[in-house]
């Protein structure tokens, strides 16, 4: 199982941190030691500014060599919200030399995922509303209608490069407001209003 990342796919979050509007989805990966385990975030040592990152994450439901001549709604059996922690620090010094964002992207746990909901439940994935809750107060909020490229649009480009497989997830970048995690914070990601994950950050 892989995790596929896009990054820099809503503008006001682009602007927050002043980075340019790609022209074609900015993919990364994390791997399967990525995904966060149990109901806490223990902060690494090795970073001292971990930011939350709120993000729709969809399940693949079948393998796809490619997805051009598929209905992307086919694609995937369920949905939910998940957290792409981020070691902002190191992706700032990577980012200064012109490298890899992988060592602030992909460390160990650093994908939370919520309780998965069937995509029946969501006709149009152009009308996907959701938002984050740090200690009772909401510090992000998105839509799938803000996406700069729609679900269909990643699946397609990155099919031409890499097999997706059944059970691959697909983070698919986060809406502005994001910042740094603290020790002894409570996170809470809703996915049009239900709450499908609940997290305690511990040092």
């Amino acid at each position: 199982m892989k995790i596929i990342c896009v990054g820099r796919n809503y503008v006001k979050h682009i602007e927050e941190l002043k980075n340019e509007v790609p022209d074609q989805p900015a993919i990364f990966m994390k791997h399967e030691n990525a995904l966060l385990t149990g109901n806490t975030f223990f902060l690494p040592s090795f970073s001292s500014e971990i930011h939350h990152e709120i993000e729709l994450v969809f399940r693949f439901s079948k393998k796809i060599p490619a997805a051009s001549q598929v209905s992307i709604e086919d694609c995937f059996d369920t949905l939910t919200v998940g957290i792409d922690f981020t070691a902002r620090d190191i992706q700032d010094k990577l980012k200064e030399k012109r490298l890899s964002w992988e060592l602030s992207k992909a460390f160990d746990q650093s994908a939370l995922v919520g309780r998965f909901l069937p995509v029946s439940s969501f006709p149009d994935f152009q009308k996907i509303d959701f938002h984050l809750d740090i200690n009772k107060n909401t510090v992000q909020k998105g839509s799938s209608s803000h996406m700069i490229f729609s679900v269909k649009d990643i699946v397609i480009f990155v099919s031409r490069f890499i097999t997706i497989e059944k059970g691959d997830l697909l983070f698919t970048g986060t809406p502005q407001g994001v910042g740094r995690v603290n020790n002894g914070d409570l996170l809470e990601g809703y996915l049009m209003n239900e709450k499908l994950f609940e997290v305690a950050v511990n040092e």
